[in-house]
């Protein structure tokens, strides 16, 4: 095979010597290769390449495919100056140009769209690659020529090539076409076929797709136009024409502009001018429904052979750049099925969408018309459901399962979705760490020392026992189990809105298996022990799924909601109540909680390099644990128990924090809110049986995403979508924790507690902390603080100054967000410095030299510089303290560099860290007790959605412009002034039971927490006290805010805010106020004495 692809420049011709042979009438009948002599035509004889007139003078499509054509008129006198040129370029012989240039012209089946796009000097240069490419198969004896012709520039593309349309058999549907059955992989499509990445076809796609659909440059969006051939050649050829658009309507108006759903506004000027009126409309109804809706738009459109086999359009529309890769993976959907395609288009829209228009043929034919009919409406069925699938994971480590025809696309995303599940809790550690860890403990306690290497062993074991590689490498080498893990699945789960199994492509479809039935299976077949935990993943997940949206018609991301009662305790000591895994093209990520009624953060988690995203990766869901735990402690004294979701960030794929989360919210959505609009949200198996509101705040990289997440909810039809997020813009009705310092608050009244009970004087405090001015808790530390900051390190890298950094300059800082790098320098004193991330080689006042500043910055805080009495960490990553550095903490004497330690940032510290501190004399606040007042204005800002009904919400908690409502304004006095209340109540609860008892405040705030949240649990649960209705309503009447009160009254509050919700306000209150004054080792004596209180105030005995 030679291929003809475009020459760099002219080449010196054959011509002459090519001639004469070709004109030699002794020349013998055949050559030694076979091919029959030359002729006089002007090209070398190829049997797949005859010469064919196709006797046109106009052309035009016909405006039942969509799009038309107008005349070239120019065509002819194109085709005379490009044979000019050739002759003013004579490298292929003067004899043979004109019908060389008429034979590429008309024989090989070139869409009129390259004419009219290219001028002639490069087609003059394509015509000649054509003929040096037959020159140089003819002499090496060739019989194929496989055409390459590309040409780029900023303006877009033409690539034009030779092809074999595929030609695989598809599936057949049974006689009833609902349920589908094959003899094996083999019979969907021609077994064993190459993935369409390998192939040339598939290489032009995905250069085309990767340079100007999925990443563009800056300011530009492509359109493309392909067409196959209808020429009589053996190898038709299949162009693409990439054109820059340019729309009426600028990119950054149309999206929120009253001409968003104007398709004349927001369409490409090429676009419009080729597009029939019919197919205009039909994408103005797609369009609109991108923008309206998150997910896949299919619509399919019967050409003039119906549903009979003739050709199929299928419109796909989506937000673009929603799904990389999606377009090269549909070309593996349609042959999948057997299925060709004469033309392709990607149209761009300024708002936001683009819609792909495939032309589909080669539909099963058969002489009975109803079974035709069948075959061809369930091939439909089946692209429009796997479509779904594609466009929320487009491209997988296990793609070629199903490019390959080994697995169905069902299959392979199940398959992808069991890999990343077995990622996450296969390594689990057994009974032997269970045993170790039991004669490692000393009556019942852990020491500190022995607790850190357990963890680091934990982690140790679960790096080397699985890593990814293996666990692919096992499925992807055992297809057929794969195939039973998913029959299990679908049985369960691919269930439609009527109650019928959805049709299943899968070889197996007609096959039923149970777990044990598919464990006998696994263990059968399987090498050894390790490939059987890899399979019993599988069947874990399936056993654990409550409910997912796998088979909704349109989704962003694939969500699961699973029971945890199979995570081991002794790794996982409190028992979740909800699990959530969501997986889309770009992430992955996990929302745990400990009770019905929960609210937290939701965490984007990003990676600098390959090295720290398989860190993240491993630690992920343990990290979610833990944080969820932390807030479920955090929690204790208001209604919600504790949350957290995580989204990790795929590394290297460019993805989007905020693409990333809105997929992850609408997946979360989709398990949350019923279905019930057929053919986009129909109803779900649903294993839990019961509604679920989840309550999601801001964390690291997600507060700027709140204000859409409600009103999201509210545009998916979310009754809670009000209370679905907190920390939303004031416009919104939400409370910012920046703006109104509610964390600090809290963080702030453990440090003035410390000051109170120790005599110090705020002003004569040296303090660190990490975290700057840019940041919410570093900007609000910095105002609220009066003491001689020494030194911080936030993103920007370390300032410091031993005499104390110039508070005016760090309050302008915090007033304008900025972070140490806009810090005036002159304004530093003798023996200060400032030592960015991106410096190296710095020296410092002391002659000391800084050989990178972000390793510098990154263990500032272990550093001998970082002395002071106060450290306050407002920012870093989890455990920056541990049990393997701790002890650089510590001087040359082993006496800690800090005295006092109130933990902001979550997680600084593990707790062996804080309890070797602590051991040396530190006091030590941890971040469960102390930056709990992010988490008390949530509450409150939940509670006050559920209250007010949007009209009042509106009027009373949406601040408009400068505009602050009354009732706004001093409901966040009334929120502050309970931040602080509570804060003082827990910390004098803290520093009376550790003067009690010496147990160190790191435990006791973990006790307290557990005494508060099991005896919250208690009340709940018992309806004795919840049933005394004058007790309900007094203690109420305390715990809700005296505003909310005053504006609604107790009755209508009560009528408004979900039961399980009240019920939680009634259980927290008590409980807290109970164990603040009372202690968390009080018995029910002390809980009498303290309920007599209630009784009291009532009337009681």
């Amino acid at each position: 095979m030679v291929v003809a692809s475009e020459p760099e420049s002219y080449l010196p011709s054959p011509a002459a010597s090519h001639t004469t042979a070709a004109n030699d009438s002794s020349s013998s009948s055949t050559t030694a290769a076979g091919l029959p002599p030359q002729r006089t035509s002007p090209h070398p004889y190829h049997p797949h390449l005859r010469h064919v007139s196709l006797r046109r003078s106009t052309r035009t499509r016909s405006s039942s495919l969509g799009y038309r054509t107008a005349v070239f008129t120019t065509k002819p006198t194109q085709l005379e100056r490009v044979i000019l040129l050739l002759h003013n370029n004579p490298f292929i012989p003067p004899n043979s140009i004109r019908e060389e240039v008429e034979w590429f012209y008309e024989s090989l089946g070139i869409d009129d769209t390259y004419f009219a796009l290219q001028d002639e000097e490069i087609i003059a240069r394509h015509v000649l690659a054509l003929w040096s490419a037959k020159i140089g198969a003819y002499v090496n004896s060739e019989r194929e020529l496989d055409v390459h012709l590309k040409q780029e520039d900023e303006d877009g593309a033409v690539f034009i090539h030779s092809t074999v349309p595929g030609h695989q058999v598809p599936p057949s549907p049974t006689a009833t076409v609902t349920s589908f059955s094959t003899a094996g992989p083999s019979a969907v499509g021609a077994g064993g076929a190459a993935s369409r990445s390998d192939t040339p076809h598939g290489h032009y796609e995905r250069t085309i797709e990767d340079k100007y659909l999925d990443s563009p440059p800056a300011d530009h969006i492509y359109r493309l136009e392909s067409y196959r051939s209808q020429a009589h050649i053996e190898h038709p050829l299949r162009s693409y024409f990439v054109t820059r658009c340019h729309f009426p309507t600028p990119s950054s108006d149309a999206s929120s502009s009253t001409d968003a759903f104007n398709i004349r506004a927001v369409s490409d000027i090429g676009f419009l001018e080729k597009v029939s009126e019919s197919a205009l409309a039909r994408y103005s109804r797609i369009v609109r429904q991108v923008v309206e809706r998150k997910g896949i738009v299919v619509e399919q459109h019967l050409g003039s052979g119906g549903s009979g086999g003739g050709e199929v359009r299928l419109y796909l529309g989506f937000q673009r750049l929603s799904a990389k890769g999606f377009f090269t993976t549909l070309t593996d959907l349609y042959h999948y099925y057997g299925l060709t395609s004469t033309r392709k288009y990607v149209e761009q829209f300024s708002n936001g969408a683009t819609v792909v228009c495939v032309h589909l043929t080669n539909f099963p034919q058969s002489e009975d018309k109803a079974e035709r009919e069948g075959k061809v409406q369930w091939i439909l069925t089946q692209l429009t459901r796997d479509a779904s699938l594609l466009y929320c994971l487009p491209s997988t480590p296990l793609q070629h399962l199903f490019s390959g025809q080994l697995l169905s696309v069902q299959e392979s995303v199940y398959a992808y979705t069991g890999w990343i599940f077995a990622q996450h809790f296969l390594n689990r550690l057994g009974t032997e760490y269970a045993t170790l860890q039991r004669l490692l403990t000393k009556g019942g306690e852990e020491d500190g020392a022995v607790a850190g290497v357990l963890a680091k062993l934990k982690k140790r074991l679960r790096e080397v026992t699985y890593t990814r590689q293996e666990v692919l490498d096992v499925i992807t080498a055992y297809p057929e189990l794969i195939r039973s893990c998913y029959k299990m699945f679908e049985r369960v789960h691919g269930v439609n809105a009527s109650n019928r199994r959805a049709p299943s492509p899968s070889p197996y479809a007609n096959e039923e298996y149970d777990a044990a039935g598919i464990m006998e299976k696994i263990e059968s077949v399987v090498a050894n022990e390790h490939e059987v935990a890899v399979f019993q993943a599988f069947v874990t997940f399936n056993q654990a799924v409550l409910k997912t949206n796998f088979y909704q018609p349109t989704k962003v991301a694939l969500s699961f909601r699973l029971d945890s009662a199979w995570l081991p305790e002794i790794e996982y000591p409190m028992p979740l109540y909800g699990m959530f895994l969501i997986i889309g093209s770009e992430f992955r990520g996990f929302h745990l909680r400990f009770r019905d009624v929960a609210r937290g953060g939701i965490r984007i988690v990003q990676s600098r390099n390959r090295e720290s995203y398989s860190i993240n990766l491993r630690s992920l869901f343990d990290e979610n644990y833990a944080l969820a735990s932390t807030q479920q402690k955090k929690n204790k004294d208001i209604p919600e128990g504790g949350s957290k979701g995580t989204i990790l960030l795929d590394y290297g794929v460019g993805a989007i924090p905020r693409v990333a989360f809105e997929k992850y919210v609408d997946a979360m959505l989709d398990l949350l809110i019923p279905g019930q609009t057929p053919g986009i949200k129909e109803p779900i198996v649903d294993l839990l049986g019961k509604e679920e509101i989840l309550f999601f705040g801001p964390d690291e990289g997600t507060a700027e995403f709140m204000d859409w997440a409600s009103l999201h909810a509210r545009h998916r039809g979310a009754g809670f979508w009000k209370a679905f997020t907190t920390g939303k813009g004031a416009g919104m009705g939400g409370i910012p924790h920046d703006t109104y310092g509610m964390t600090t608050r809290s963080i702030h009244q453990y440090v003035l507690g410390i000051y109170r009970k120790l005599g110090l004087e705020e002003g004569m405090v040296r303090k660190i902390q990490t975290g700057g001015p840019d940041g919410d808790l570093g900007s609000n530390e910095v105002k609220i603080s009066g003491d001689r900051t020494v030194a911080i390190a936030d993103g920007n890298g370390v300032l410091y100054d031993p005499q104390g950094i110039d508070r005016g300059e760090l309050m302008r800082l915090a007033g304008e967000r900025k972070a140490c790098g806009a810090f005036d320098v002159k304004k530093l004193g003798k023996g200060g410095f400032r030592v960015l991330v991106d410096e190296t080689k710095v020296t410092l006042p002391d002659g000391s030299v800084v050989e990178n500043g972000f390793k510098f910055r990154n263990e500032f805080h272990l550093d001998k510089l970082a002395q002071a009495e106060l450290f306050v960490p407002c920012g870093g990553r989890p455990e920056s303290v541990n049990l393997t550095n701790v002890h650089r903490l510590l001087d040359e004497d082993g006496v800690p560099r800090w005295k006092y330690v109130v933990e902001g940032a979550n997680l600084f510290f593990t707790q062996e860290a804080r309890l070797f501190l602590e051991k040396k004399g530190v006091v030590i606040f941890k971040d469960a007790s102390a930056n709990k007042g992010g988490v008390t204005s949530s509450s409150l800002e939940v509670l006050a959605a559920l209250a007010l009904n949007d009209d009042e919400f509106a009027q009373h908690m949406q601040v408009k412009g400068d505009v602050v409502p009354p009732f706004y304004e001093k409901y966040v006095e009334e929120v502050q002034t309970i931040i602080e209340r509570n804060a003082r109540a827990e910390f004098e609860c803290i520093w009376r039971e550790h003067d009690r008892l010496k147990i160190p405040r790191s435990i006791l705030t973990d006790q307290i927490s557990i005494a508060i949240v099991k005896l919250n649990e208690e009340i709940q649960q018992n309806p004795v006290l919840w049933d005394d209705i004058p007790l309900r309503r007094l203690v109420l009447s305390e715990a809700l805010p005296k505003l909310l009160l005053e504006q609604l009254g107790l009755d209508t509050i009560l009528k408004r805010v979900p039961d399980n919700y009240v019920r939680a306000i009634f259980g927290s209150w008590l409980a807290s106020r109970f164990v603040y004054e009372f202690g968390h080792e009080s018995g029910q004596f002390a809980f009498l004495q303290f309920m007599l209180g209630y009784f009291g105030k009532l009337g009681q005995e």
